[in-house]
């Protein structure tokens, strides 16, 4: 099983969307600064999480979250 997540920056305008096949190991690795990406906007909170039975399908998802008209949803539904 795939997980397709989206976080938000606590204190600053940052979101960020990815792809797990475990998502509260990851979400501790963002929280934590493991991961250089997002280590200066931590601290998060989870926005969404949807999963998926292939990885194919998944990043199909991921690919649509991280598009201009997927940042607009994830900023209207939080």
């Amino acid at each position: 099983m795939y997980f397709v997540y989206a976080i938000k920056s606590v204190n600053k305008n940052y979101i960020y969307v990815g792809l797990t096949n475990d998502l509260k190991r990851r979400f501790h690795q963002h929280n934590t600064g493991l991961n250089k990406t997002t280590k200066p906007y931590k601290p998060f909170q989870l926005i969404i999480y949807e999963t998926y039975d292939t990885r194919l399908q998944a990043r199909k998802r991921e690919k649509y979250l991280k598009s201009g008209i997927g940042k607009e949803y994830l900023k209207n539904i939080q």
